[in-house]
Order: C-alpha cells, then sequence, then structure tokens
C-alpha cells in the first residue's frame, strides 16, 4: 500500500504540514515548572460541582506555578449542543472567580493558540489525519451501521470483548482498488486509528492523582474522523493539548477506561504526554452509604443551585479547598485571615476514590466566612444576590443602604461575631422585620394575660429614651419586670418557678416580640437604635391595640 498517495487521495485539499503548525503554534516561554493547563467542557448547558472541582484543581496548578489556564470549547459533537450553553458556562465559572489567562470568552478567542472551540480546528486536526494516514497509522473504513451492529452482536454472542479490532477490522488492510470504488461510488467513511496494542500487554503510568496505575493496552481501531471530518474527542483533545502547549490534563476519572488509547494516540502523533490528573467523583452519604452526586436525584449537583440558594463564592470555594486537598483545614486553622491563594494546592492530595460532598458542613463553613465579612461587604453580596433572586427585597435594601448596612452591622466583628446567615436567601428571614412590609404580627404566649403583657408594653413606653445606654436601657426593662411581680433572679426562679408569673426575660420577649415580630432577634437595644425612637414606638402601640 502506497500510504502516502492514499494520504493525498483522501486530503486532496490539505496542503498545511505539521511543521507548518509547530512554527504557527510555538512553545509557551514559561519559567521551569510552569503548569499550562485547561477546562475543556462540551456546551450541554449544564455546569455542575465537577467543573468546578476541575476548574479549581486547574487554576491553582496553573497560577501558582506561573503558568496559564485556558478555555477550550470541546463542540465537536452537534446533537448535544445546548444554545446558549457557552455562555452560561463562562459566566457560571466567572460567578466562582475561575478566570482564565485566554480561550473562549464571550467577547471571542483570546489568545494566539486558537480557535478555542474545536468546531473551528477542523482544517487543523485534517493535517494530522493525513500525516498519520501517510504514515500508516490510519486508514478509512466504509463499515455500515448495519455491519456494525452485526459485528457487534457476534462479539456478545461468542463473549468476546466488543469494539472495531482484529478480525473484526475489516477495513484495515483493504487494498487501494477497494478503497477507490468506495470513493466513487460516493460512500461515507470515517478515519480509524491503526492500532498496534495488544490486550495481553500491560504496562505501568504514573497519574497524579491515582498513583501508579497498571495499564492494558489498547488493541481497537477508534475512530479519528467522523463521517462528517469533524473529529472524536479522543483525536481533536490529542492535537490541541500538543499545540496549545498543555502540560497538565485535569479531568474525571471516568475517562481512565480511554488513557491507554490516548496514550497510544500521543505516541503515534510523536507528541509528548501531558501529565494526567484523574479526578474521582463527589460523593454524598444515601443512608448509611455513599454514591456518587446525581444531576437527576441531587439538585446540588448544579452550581447554579448554590447562587440561587446565595452561597457567597468564597464560601463554596472555602469549602471546595476542604474537599480538594485534606490538609487544608490545618492550614486554615493556622492561617485563619489568609487568602486562599496563598494556600498550597497539590493535585497528590486529592483523594483517588473521590471525595465525599458535606451540605451541612458547607453551610457552617458559609457561617464562618459570611461572619468574617464586615458590614458593607455583606450588604454588597446580598443587594447583588436579591437584585436577581428577590427583587423586591432588592428594591428595599437599596432605597436606604445607610439603614440596611447598620442592620448588617449588629454583632459584626470582634472575636465572636454573630453567624446568623449561611446563605443570602436567609438574609430576610433574619432582617426583614426592621421593614414594615416584612414585619410579622407577634403570637405571644399563651400562659401570659393579655392584660400583663399590655401593661408590660405600656410601661415600657412610659419610660423609653432613645439616649439610654444598653446598661440604663436594660435597668429600666429590670425595674418593669420587678412592677409586675416577674422576678429578675434566674436562679430563684428555676428554683421555684411556681412562685413568680414569670422573668425578667418574658418581659424582654414581650417588648422584643412587639417590636420585631418575633422571639428571637438580633440585640433588641440595637434594633430600636436604629429603627429610632418613633417607629419603635409606633410598633408598640400598634400591638397594643391588638391586644
Amino acid at each position: 500500500m502506497d500510504y502516502q498517495a492514499l494520504a493525498d487521495l483522501l486530503f486532496p485539499d490539505v496542503t498545511d504540514t505539521p511543521e507548518m503548525l509547530e512554527e504557527r503554534f510555538p512553545v509557551r516561554n514559561l519559567p521551569e515548572g510552569a503548569v499550562v493547563t485547561r477546562m475543556a467542557p462540551s456546551p450541554t448547558g449544564f455546569v455542575h460541582l465537577g467543573n468546578l472541582v476541575q476548574g479549581l484543581t486547574s487554576e491553582r496548578m496553573a497560577h501558582q506555578s506561573g503558568g496559564v489556564l485556558f478555555l477550550r470549547v470541546e463542540d465537536t459533537d452537534a446533537k448535544r449542543e445546548v444554545p446558549g450553553a457557552v455562555e452560561v458556562l463562562i459566566n457560571t465559572l466567572k460567578h466562582y472567580g475561575i478566570h482564565f489567562d485566554e480561550g473562549a470568552s464571550l467577547e471571542g478567542d483570546v489568545g494566539i493558540y486558537g480557535p478555542y472551540h474545536q468546531s473551528k480546528r477542523a482544517a487543523i486536526y485534517h493535517v494530522y489525519a493525513k500525516k498519520l494516514v501517510a504514515e500508516g497509522k490510519a486508514y478509512p473504513c466504509f463499515c455500515t451501521e448495519e455491519e456494525l451492529t452485526a459485528m457487534r452482536e457476534t462479539q456478545e454472542t461468542n463473549k468476546e470483548n466488543t469494539g472495531y479490532y482484529g478480525k473484526y477490522a475489516m477495513w484495515r488492510d483493504r487494498p487501494m482498488e477497494d478503497i477507490q470504488a468506495q470513493l466513487d461510488a460516493g460512500n461515507p467513511w470515517v478515519l480509524r486509528f491503526r492500532s498496534t496494542g495488544s490486550i495481553e500487554n500491560q504496562f505501568k503510568f504514573d497519574d497524579l492523582v491515582k498513583g501508579k496505575l497498571t495499564i492494558t493496552e489498547n488493541d481497537v481501531d477508534h475512530v479519528l474522523l467522523k463521517s462528517d471530518g469533524i473529529p472524536t474527542y479522543h483525536f481533536a483533545h490529542a492535537v490541541d493539548d500538543h499545540l496549545m502547549r498543555t502540560t497538565h490534563v485535569v479531568r474525571g476519572d471516568e475517562w481512565l477506561p480511554s488513557l491507554p488509547f490516548h496514550i497510544q494516540l500521543f505516541k503515534a502523533l510523536g507528541f509528548k504526554l501531558p501529565k494526567y490528573v484523574h479526578i474521582g467523583p463527589l460523593m454524598k452519604m444515601d443512608g448509611a452509604s455513599k454514591r456518587k452526586l446525581s444531576k437527576r436525584k441531587d439538585p446540588e449537583l448544579a452550581l447554579t443551585y448554590y447562587k440561587a440558594e446565595g452561597f457567597p463564592v468564597e464560601a463554596v470555594c472555602e469549602y471546595m479547598m476542604t474537599v480538594l486537598n485534606s490538609n487544608f483545614e490545618d492550614w486554615r486553622r493556622a492561617n485563619p485571615d489568609a487568602p486562599i491563594d496563598a494556600f498550597k494546592f497539590s493535585p497528590k492530595k486529592l483523594n483517588p476514590a473521590g471525595s465525599l460532598f458535606d451540605y451541612a458542613k458547607l453551610t457552617d463553613v458559609s457561617k464562618n466566612v459570611i461572619a468574617k465579612m464586615d458590614a458593607s461587604k455583606v450588604y454588597h453580596l446580598l443587594t447583588q444576590w436579591a437584585e436577581e433572586f428577590d427583587p423586591d427585597f432588592a428594591a428595599r435594601l437599596t432605597a436606604d443602604p445607610a439603614f440596611a448596612t447598620a442592620i448588617l452591622a449588629i454583632g459584626r466583628g470582634g472575636k465572636k461575631p454573630r453567624k446568623d446567615i449561611a446563605v443570602w436567601k436567609e438574609a430576610k428571614a433574619y432582617m426583614g422585620f426592621f421593614y414594615d412590609a416584612y414585619l410579622e404580627k407577634p403570637v405571644f404566649d399563651e400562659k401570659f394575660d393579655r392584660a400583663v403583657i399590655s401593661r408590660a408594653l405600656r410601661l415600657f413606653l412610659d419610660r423609653f429614651d432613645m439616649a439610654d445606654d444598653s446598661a440604663a436601657w436594660f435597668d429600666k426593662v429590670k425595674a418593669i419586670t420587678e412592677e409586675l411581680g416577674f422576678t429578675t433572679d434566674m436562679k430563684a426562679y428555676k428554683a421555684d418557678p411556681a412562685a413568680f408569673p414569670g422573668t425578667v426575660a418574658d418581659v424582654s420577649t414581650f417588648i422584643r416580640q412587639a417590636v420585631t415580630g418575633k422571639t428571637n432577634s438580633p440585640d433588641l437595644y440595637t434594633v430600636m437604635q436604629i429603627l429610632g425612637y418613633d417607629r419603635t414606638v409606633a410598633r408598640i402601640q400598634a400591638v397594643m391595640e391588638q391586644l
């Protein structure tokens, strides 16, 4: 077989050479040890936690080494592509702080190694396809779907491995005459890789997460180009990762079965093999057992879920780092105020079997993250969230920023800041009572006579003075308690509850409910200071009229 003649026959319009492409996409001028890696998602419209895991891993490896992170869109499967999915992907990753140095963007490609959409790189792939044919490493296959189905059924009947290999690779060594006849007839063809592997052979391979693996050689003649000339993922990623000078491939471990073929393909193309980082799946507890997070069963798999719930980006990234690197929590305890980027991330600290995702722990991390923020930052992030997910609440927050910020400042700062909010979605329930539109009618404990509650409120109004400091304010509450026959001595009350109708805590609750509509709220003295004299008095009077 004259392989060069076959290559010219299959690719008559390809005039570029691999050498020309090597010159067009030069080796990057980067420091020794710099990592060049990528995110290369398919535009299917679903951006999930796995994308964030891959994104954070890739971003940390690239940027802490002085390297490059780029975004490549693997859109060669038109049937699966969802309109607008690329925009959703870019915006979602940007929201979570995954910033790319180059690649696909909403404004177009950025960088000299593009195009960064695989659908626009067909001419590049055909150069290497022609090279493989000319070297006898690839060939056209004219099998019909019916023939392939019959082959698979025979293999299953014989309990053989399925696939196009060995005696089943019916077009591997066909003469030029047969190929020419098919082309003359206008029959479609795919380009297949000519495998030289055997499943009898194994070799060792080092993965940066899984460690030393024993790999069985690939013996299947996989498809490189589909009948429309578009490459398969396998072929496209090898060409792109070489020309874009990728040093590390970060991906899910569901790609491990394809690794033998990818290693074989890089070698056949004469490319240096990148280092591989195969990440285990995210797991969750389901009863007493673990299972993979599921798109169908688990809404928390989608990254849009966390934005809608109102988890701050910092909280999600902080928690995900605890999932990815087992030593992160110790580092954080030793460096409570350090930026997360100061942590030395290592792919070798990833759990080879996959990590457990704990929603309750994420919520706890988020409370701590929000508690450390100053009121201005909380106001900014909360307002940003509300404008998208609760416009009515956003309108009230932005109508008087100083008022909203003062509310959010309650209990903030100091060694033990309040931890009332875990997600922005909870903020309205926490602070909504400050706004008359969200104020709920109080429901007082039935064991207290309404006349007693009304008297307590009247006594409070008679003595209420905005000039009082918190100590003087509470002294008045204690005095009212004594006048009502309640007690300020909590120990005495616990020793003999029947001796008193109630305590100072009950009197405080009457006032709290009248002002806030709730039995629990931030510091009541501070609440009144923020509401002001007129609004505080008006609320108490309105409740007294209803008693």
